[in-house]
């Protein structure tokens, strides 16, 4: 089953959108495909309660000839975080918890949970305050990635098998987790790391059911994202794209911490995860809240329209406008941004004017940032070099889906925005 394409029911112009510059969206989408930076993309645009733009071009598979369309497959990796971070904030309104509970209270593995000093492993200390439940949701937690490949506590993390061995179901690697120490005291530093598992881990503890249910029944069932799941349906299968990287390009990980975009590349790409049997087809037996999700151009859609009005979509209502109101405003300590709290780039991301808020990066000063965007903007991407953001203040979202990983290898985000922004002539 998918959801069928919209239409849109307005001319750009009539949001304030010009079509003649739409053009150049367009041209820059090809131009990825015909210099082989991606193999398939696609693109839409949103603004003030219309869909007024989908594009796609290119190959969802090389291999095979399948064209890349606006109803493709796609492994979204972290665009799961956001997602987790809304049910877990649906919960919230429920009275299941509060945001400054300790985790701990819980999940009781982690009462005990020592953190790094800089040495050795078993250099620690304890936790001077116990880590909270909000700041699992804003990356201040101080757990990490094994990916990072920095220190001795990622190392941890790869040995004991945490970033890989995924045959555990949630519940347990969580209290595996909580063995391993962690990277800094909670509270005092932002470190992109495995925080929404564990997010996820707590919605199924307060909701009774695995994420994968808590997921379908609550958000993808009433919002109509049909595709959008832990695997693909097995009828579906022929719409997955294949995972993509530069044929010359190392892939550090699920992203690169501290990379900058490669500008010298030989042109082509080299295939990382084939379709046709991708770990994809099958339900995992570990529900990644931080990352484990396949979705689609225009499901996306759909979960970034109910946050642009507010926490509602075509009468069915997720989240208070006011618990979205409070999730897009910065929460980093002293409204600092993320290279103040200890991370001044994150895949091809200046985070100099950036601040985190529940669930996604939130744009505090544009100017900072040397990006043209408006205060209050949020964002999230994926290691496939997906992106999504919202604009409250223009009424506007956009939704980037491709397949190439890792995230930094070029500009991407950086140069879409620049795209959409340019069409705004009202």
């Amino acid at each position: 089953m998918m959801n069928e394409t919209p239409v849109s029911d307005v001319k750009p112009e009539a949001v304030g959108i010009s079509s003649e510059r739409l053009e150049r969206v367009s041209a820059w989408l090809n131009q990825q495909i015909a210099s082989e930076r991606l193999a398939g993309a696609s693109v839409a645009v949103g603004r003030k309660g219309h869909l007024v733009y989908h594009q796609a071009a290119g190959l969802a598979d090389q291999e095979g000839g399948q064209a890349f369309a606006e109803d493709t497959i796609l492994r979204i990796f972290s665009m799961t975080k956001p997602i987790t971070t809304v049910a877990a904030m649906m919960l919230y309104e429920r009275g299941c918890f509060q945001l400054d509970h300790p985790v701990a209270r819980y999940i009781p593995a982690f009462e005990q949970t020592q953190v790094w000093c800089g040495g050795a492993i078993d250099d620690v200390e304890p936790q001077a305050t116990r880590m909270t439940v909000r700041q699992l949701m804003t990356h201040t937690s101080g757990l990490t990635y094994g990916f990072m490949h920095q220190n001795v506590v990622d190392e941890a993390y790869r040995g004991r098998g945490l970033d890989q061995n995924k045959a555990m179901n949630l519940a347990e690697w969580v209290d595996a987790l909580a063995e391993v120490p962690l990277i800094a005291q909670p509270g005092t530093q932002w470190n992109y790391s495995v925080s929404t598992d564990v997010l996820g881990r707590l919605v199924e503890i307060w909701s009774g059911q695995d994420l994968n249910t808590f997921f379908k029944q609550e958000i993808f069932e009433p919002l109509g994202m049909v595709d959008t799941g832990f695997a693909v349906a097995s009828d579906q299968a022929h719409r997955l794209a294949s995972l993509y990287r530069p044929s010359n390009g190392a892939v550090m990980g699920a992203k690169s911490p501290a990379a900058s975009p490669l500008k010298d590349r030989d042109p082509g790409l080299q295939l990382l995860d084939e379709a046709h049997s991708s770990a994809y087809l099958k339900m995992p037996t570990f529900f990644s809240g931080g990352g484990g999700l396949v979705s689609t151009l225009f499901d996306y859609c759909r979960f970034c329209e109910m946050l642009l009005q507010g926490g509602s979509l075509n009468g069915v209502r997720l989240l208070s406008p006011k618990t979205v109101e409070f999730m897009r405003k910065n929460q980093l300590p002293d409204g600092a941004d993320m290279a103040a709290m200890g991370q001044p780039v994150w895949s091809e991301t200046n985070y100099e004017g950036i601040g985190f808020g529940v669930g996604w990066a939130v744009v505090i000063d544009p100017v900072k940032a040397n990006i043209v965007a408006s205060t209050g903007e949020h964002h999230w991407g994926g290691a496939a070099s997906t992106f999504f953001w919202l604009d409250p203040e223009e009424s506007l979202y956009v939704v980037f889906m491709t397949q190439l990983l890792p995230s930094s290898t070029y500009p991407l985000r950086r140069e879409l925005r620049t795209q959409i922004y340019q069409a705004l002539v009202d």
